[in-house]
């Protein structure tokens, strides 16, 4: 059975994450073990709360670097909500500007919107050939987030979101995905997503970085 490590370094509400994706149909652990996260054909990083904190919280069990080092060896990584932030290279929240994972460049600032925080169901735009959201481009996904990325990343498919103005919703950056909604309560559409997240160990990678690169233009996917 396909096995993966769910980031344990103090974030709340992860046992939902926990129970979707072992229905999904992985072997879930809960866990801060190197050996054993290494050992584990996917990694998922929940994230919840302020970008500072949660940082401050993957540096004290060694997270970041973890995470660097899958991306970097193109194994199986997903991350949700502020897990999708954090891989960014900084989060300004507050008038208080925190180093990101920087996988990706570009910052995690305050959404652009009548109404925050953004709760609640919304659809996204997806690109036809993205392997995260096979069968359910036209669907909804669960929001709660006040923060987002506004400039997508290069060289990966972006997946947007409205509220307020246009935001990166998703990224799948060869084997690095990340959602900004919560699959795990998102209903059936984010079950198939962990489905096809899962379904993508086998496949070796999704378009985008240097694992299979996409001619889409990611700039094109937001609005100015």
């Amino acid at each position: 059975m396909t096995s993966v490590a769910v980031l344990d370094y103090g974030a709340g509400n992860v046992r939902s994450a926990v129970r979707a994706v072992a229905a999904a149909g992985a072997e879930v652990t809960l866990t801060a073990d190197h050996d054993v996260i290494n050992d584990s054909d996917g990694l998922l990083v929940p994230g919840v709360g302020a970008f500072s904190a949660v940082m401050d919280a993957l540096e004290h069990v060694g997270g970041v670097e973890l995470i660097r080092t899958r991306h970097e060896q193109g194994r199986p990584l997903l991350g949700i909500c502020v897990g999708l932030q954090v891989f960014f290279a900084r989060g300004e929240e507050h008038c208080v500007k925190t180093e990101g994972i920087g996988l990706w460049p570009g910052a995690v600032t305050g959404l652009d919107a009548p109404v925050i925080p953004h709760m609640g169901w919304s659809k996204v735009n997806a690109p036809a050939d993205s392997a995260m959201f096979d069968g359910i481009g036209d669907e909804r996904f669960y929001f709660v987030h006040s923060y987002a990325a506004a400039e997508p990343p290069p060289n990966t498919l972006v997946t947007t979101a409205h509220h307020g103005s246009d935001f990166v919703a998703a990224v799948e950056d060869g084997t690095t995905w990340a959602a900004q909604f919560h699959p795990e309560k998102s209903a059936e559409a984010g079950a198939k997503l962990l489905r096809n997240w899962l379904a993508s160990f086998a496949a070796g990678s999704s378009p985008g970085s240097e694992s299979g690169n996409t001619d889409t233009n990611p700039t094109d996917a937001l609005s100015s």
